[in-house]
């Protein structure tokens, strides 16, 4: 499980760098059903994928830790699970976005369960072996 956490912190930390560097350079473009939405959401969008790189960041710099904190994976997941219930809310809100949008959302609203599940599975690991260590060594 240790491993699976590490690895996956990995992939969350360079997937969300790329994503926000491809906000940043294309803007609207990058935004499926938005290529139209002007300037005020183009600067929006250009805003929020530098936001998400510094996000993309603090995930590499857990997965640089030993142990990964499972106290910044939980904060972490739970900041990409709030994304997942904005994308609800505007759901609820303004209707059906475009088909991307909703992939998007389930993956936001289950992915964090899978992390919230391995957080401390390194941590743990770390201090099993330092118990079944005898004594003396």
């Amino acid at each position: 499980m240790a491993r699976v956490l590490r690895i996956l912190t990995q992939l969350m930390g360079w997937s969300s760098v790329a994503i926000g560097l491809f906000h940043v350079a294309l803007g609207n473009a990058a935004i499926p059903g938005a290529g139209s939405a002007g300037a005020t959401v183009d600067s929006w969008g250009r805003f929020m994928g530098a936001v998400f790189v510094g996000y993309g960041l603090a995930w590499l710099w857990a997965a640089r830790q030993r142990p990964i904190p499972a106290r910044a994976v939980r904060w972490l997941a739970g900041v990409f699970l709030l994304g997942g219930v904005g994308r609800l809310l505007s759901l609820a809100v303004h209707g059906r976005p475009q088909w991307f949008q909703i992939a998007l959302a389930v993956i936001e609203l289950s992915l964090p369960l899978v992390f919230f599940r391995l957080a401390d599975s390194e941590e743990r690991t770390l201090r099993d072996d330092v118990e079944a260590t005898p004594a003396g060594r």
